[in-house]
């Protein structure tokens, strides 16, 4: 018995202590599984709902009117048949009901695109999965009572109603001789508004409150939702070998690229249009094929001995070579082999060409 109570309050990401990744997050959103508040959908809709009545009462107490009027002045009226009945009420009814049903279904989709971060559709929280048909009572307690999220939701009850009650006294208290005049003075439409008054008001307030309820308990299930899918170490490790490949591998190919790019630094050199020196632990080649990109490109790279070799091959080649300090080490810092050298770096690389256009008119 001790090792159920015990299984009870263990936690149920023994083990996992990193926190997901962005491939888990979205691998969970394919299979629809969000941080997502019910209860932040269900108070904005009665929330809006209330408003909705409240702005719109004078339009919903004249049809009201309206129809009451037909039922009463044609109760006895044998022209009248049970469809013309039933049509007048389905008549009224839906469009008393549309403004209330259209907007709580609009407030509905916008809250949960919101929550979602746009559309999801998916077909697993649907598909039909044998394991959750039968029941497991002591997980069932333990998540319901002896978790964070269950002993949340059971204090959020305990004061939704303490607070909804309290709301309740105050109003109808502030409100009692109102209530008594309009109802052993006024008409019973006069005590029938200040009745309609006092609950607005109340409905009003709990709805407000009900959404600030709502927003923290969306603020808890998503904490509840990470914490879900939080990942050991090691599932950590399986997927950076899944997305990125083996370390071993993918260290081989780094080397393998490296001894290519080496190979390929004599031709590079020697396409070249100009070699900017540091003057010598950077060497950096740069070619501008004009049809092809719109700036200059980073067409190989190298420091110290590496450099120096890249120096022999530029003069054994007639290749200009710029002494540049600053834009040397920045070009063989920021830009990779192959890359268009970035527009902070435009200014100087225009200078570099226009003394390389000076020294071959001083040439000629």
């Amino acid at each position: 018995m001790s090792q159920v109570d015990l299984k009870w309050f263990g936690p149920e990401d023994e083990g996992k202590t990193e926190e997901p990744t962005e491939h888990r997050l979205r691998e969970a959103r394919k299979k629809g599984q969000v941080a997502k508040s019910q209860e932040l959908n269900g108070a904005l809709v009665f929330l809006i709902g209330v408003l909705i009545l409240f702005f719109l009462a004078p339009w919903i107490e004249q049809k009201l009117e309206e129809v009451m009027s037909f039922f009463f002045n044609h109760i006895n009226d044998s022209k009248v048949d049970n469809g013309q009945y039933a049509y007048i009420f389905l008549r009224y009814f839906l469009m008393l009901f549309l403004p209330f049903g259209l907007v709580g279904a609009v407030v509905a989709v916008i809250a949960n695109l919101v929550q979602n971060k746009g559309f999801i559709f998916s077909t697993k929280p649907i598909a039909m999965d044998f394991k959750k048909v039968a029941p497991k009572f002591g997980e069932y307690f333990r998540r319901t009572l002896f978790s964070f999220t269950g002993l949340f939701n059971i204090i959020k009850s305990i004061v939704k109603v303490i607070v909804i009650a309290i709301v309740a006294i105050i109003i109808i208290r502030s409100d009692m001789n109102k209530l008594l005049s309009a109802l052993y003075v006024g008409t019973p439409m006069q005590a029938l508004k200040q009745f309609a008054t006092t609950a607005a008001k109340m409905l009003v307030i709990c709805g407000i409150f009900l959404v600030l309820v709502g927003i923290a308990d969306y603020f808890v299930q998503r904490r509840e939702f990470r914490r879900k899918n939080k990942m050991s170490k090691q599932e950590v490790k399986q997927e950076m070998k899944e997305l990125d490949g083996d370390p071993e591998v993918k260290s081989h190919l780094d080397s393998a690229q490296k001894e290519m790019l080496r190979q390929n630094i004599p031709r590079a050199v020697k396409e070249a249009d100009v070699v900017i020196t540091n003057p010598t632990h950077y060497a950096v080649a740069v070619q501008w094929k004009r049809e092809v990109n719109e700036a200059p490109a980073v067409t190989a790279k190298g420091e110290d001995r590496t450099a120096l070799n890249m120096k022999e091959i530029a003069r054994e080649n007639d290749v200009p070579i710029v002494e540049n300090k600053p834009l040397a080490r920045g070009l063989y810092t920021d830009v990779q082999i192959g890359a268009i050298i970035p527009d902070v770096y435009w200014r100087a690389i225009a200078t570099v060409y226009g003394q390389i256009n000076y020294m071959e008119k001083k040439n000629q």
